[in-house]
């Protein structure tokens, strides 16, 4: 009997969950050789990096299909529902199509659980599916987003043609490594024989680890800033108009509907990556300019409500959060901006909220729905040491959380200096920000 879409779900997160690692490709691969290894029927576009891995992903996915290309997408983590992981021509599969490849893996899977000494895990398992729903499509393309790091991810079974590595910095320490240089390395395993390297601005000592990978491979180097970038930007209601430098030409006139600095350098990525996949030929400019017009990328300074202005976004990490702050200088004015935050357990809490403090007017101290998320109580003491007491509300249920932020920022209260309207910016976690846009009628995309 078929099962459900409940069903399955609950047979996914029964497995080894994401953040419990045992660095090894035989499960997977061994997984994929059942089943045909389907990742080595389309070619692939492979990312990693610190952030905006996600962001990167969804434009290069929107301009393939510009280009009439069928694209498969494979992101991680979710916001809403495990079926925005994988993606066919930019939409989620249904619940329907996740049964199904689910029920198309699970037999092989089983093969593989009861001949190893550690079962498949949760992202090994939605991986095989991913490339087996891409198979089956057929796509002409797939877009494959490391879950983390890269050499020991589960992704990395697959061979880039393209390979993209967008600024590492420190996150996921107490498994990659506490330095980026250390992380660097991990994450220039997906840097393949013959592939095109799309490289972001790095520190020298990453760009020395990401170098060596390139030579040590034969892969060819495209360098942000020498190759290809951004050439102009200029903020614009809605998002910002941008000027790009691709590989073969350049595009001005760009409007990409997404907020700060970090998604133009996002943009720049994406057209990078697109045009060295293409056999780095100069694109229609008007082409560009309409796919990027149509870009979304959810949870990232996404726009929820207005009267006041409620944002969501999924920075997770200070290097994630300083841009998310960059951003909302850049392209808003609100005042009070009160912040609504809950982090898991296991992150650099105190610099993050170090990166909040001097924007944020006040901070909300809440907690999202999982076993990982450090308690209210203990982010609010925390808190206290660096916003001071005065500036910081305990409120445990995060519903009760946006709606006491909405009110603060709708009568700025207690700012009798405010010289603009409030704003509310919901961050601090992946799984916050998804569990506040259902809050807030946000739809699975």
């Amino acid at each position: 009997m078929t099962p459900t879409y409940a069903e399955v779900e609950r047979a996914l997160l029964g497995r080894w969950p994401e953040t419990r690692l045992e660095p090894s490709l035989d499960r997977i691969a061994a997984l994929c050789r059942l089943l045909g290894d389907p990742q080595a029927a389309y070619p692939v576009i492979h990312l990693t990096g610190t952030n905006g891995k996600t962001s990167t992903s969804r434009m290069i996915d929107t301009l393939l299909r510009a280009l009439d290309l069928r694209t498969g997408r494979f992101t991680s983590p979710h916001l809403q529902s495990m079926t925005e992981r994988i993606s066919l021509d930019g939409a989620p599969l249904s619940e329907a199509l996740f049964v199904e490849a689910f029920a198309d893996v699970a037999a092989y899977a089983q093969i593989v659980d009861d001949s190893s000494a550690h079962p498949l895990s949760y992202f090994e398992m939605m991986v095989a599916m991913a490339f087996a729903a891409f198979a089956d499509a057929p796509v002409d393309v797939a877009v494959i987003e490391v879950g983390m790091g890269g050499s020991w991810d589960a992704t990395n079974v697959a061979n880039g043609q393209v390979a993209v590595v967008t600024p590492i910095g420190v996150d996921h320490a107490a498994y990659l490594g506490d330095r980026p240089e250390i992380i660097a390395v991990e994450k220039a395993g997906i840097i393949k024989p013959g592939s095109h390297a799309i490289l972001a601005e790095q520190s020298p000592e990453v760009m020395d680890v990401l170098m060596r990978r390139v030579l040590d491979v034969g892969s060819v180097a495209l360098h942000e800033g020498t190759d290809f970038g951004v050439e102009s930007r200029v903020t614009a209601i809605g998002g910002q108009q941008i000027g790009l430098r691709g590989l073969s030409g350049s595009y001005d006139d760009i409007f990409l509907p997404l907020h700060g600095a970090h998604q133009a350098h996002n943009a720049a990525y994406a057209l990078a990556a697109v045009e060295a996949f293409t056999g780095s030929k100069q694109l229609d400019a008007d082409l560009v300019r309409d796919a990027f017009a149509q870009v979304s990328s959810p949870g990232r300074l996404e726009v929820m409500r207005r009267s006041p202005t409620v944002l969501l976004d999924a920075a997770h990490n200070p290097h994630g959060a300083r841009a998310t702050i960059e951003a909302v200088q850049d392209a808003f004015s609100f005042s009070p901006l009160i912040g609504v935050v809950g982090v898991m357990a296991d992150k650099d809490v105190e610099e993050m909220l170090q990166v909040f403090e001097p924007v944020m007017a006040e901070i909300i101290c809440t907690q999202n729905s999982t076993p990982r998320s450090m308690p209210a109580v203990e982010l609010a003491e925390i808190a206290a040491d660096i916003f001071g007491e005065e500036r910081v509300t305990l409120i445990s249920r995060l519903d009760d959380a946006i709606e006491r932020a909405i009110q603060k920022a709708d009568a700025a209260e207690g700012y009798d200096d405010a010289i603009g309207s409030g704003g509310v910016l919901v961050t601090g976690s992946v799984v916050t920000v998804g569990e506040a846009r259902v809050l807030l009628g946000g739809h699975v995309a």
